[in-house]
């Protein structure tokens, strides 16, 4: 089974979230999961494919071919696959996924993991999606979604179609059971 993980690939991040992003590849590779992720070197997209494969892990790459450039892209995947565009690496990504985790990052991100939800809400696909919440960087994403049910434009309901977490290996821990109920 695949894990999609989204995150930042800037390296001006806090190093606790560089940390996290390392324990969740570990964590992904020890309990036997591939990684899909979009293939970046750097920030939490390169700390969570090293660890992974450190911890004997698959790793599937997933860029557009403009990615293609010295130090942009994680040298060791198991895998890279190219795409034209960047739509066209967020359907890959997709296919080739059980589960999605979205880890602190900026507009890339979480549009990722935006059109994943959305996808899930309308019920063109059921899988688990998780929110890795380091020090509680998605709290303000949160509390949005909440103003927006307050506010009568997202049903209650919608909150319920992914998981926040504030550590790796809870999120491991609740994502395994829903991937191996």
């Amino acid at each position: 089974m695949n894990v999609c993980v989204y995150g930042a690939a800037s390296q001006k991040i806090h190093p606790d979230y560089l940390k996290d992003a390392r324990q969740l590849g570990c964590l992904i590779g020890q309990a036997g999961l591939g990684l899909v992720f979009g293939g970046g070197a750097t920030g939490m997209m390169g700390a969570c494919a090293a660890a992974a494969q450190e911890a004997g892990g698959k790793i599937i790459g997933v860029a557009p071919r403009f990615f293609n450039q010295e130090g942009v892209l994680f040298p060791d995947c198991t895998e890279m696959i190219f795409t034209d565009t960047m739509r066209q690496r967020k359907e890959k990504m997709e296919l080739l996924s059980e589960a999605f985790i979205m880890t602190p990052g900026g507009i890339g991100t979480m549009e990722e993991f935006f059109e994943i939800l959305t996808l899930k809400q309308l019920g063109r696909m059921n899988k688990p999606i998780a929110v890795l919440n380091t020090k509680g960087y998605y709290d303000s994403l949160k509390n949005l979604l909440c103003h927006c049910v307050e506010q009568g434009v997202l049903e209650r309901e919608g909150l319920e179609l992914f998981q926040m977490y504030s550590c790796p290996q809870m999120l491991i821990q609740g994502l395994c059971k829903e991937l191996r109920p």
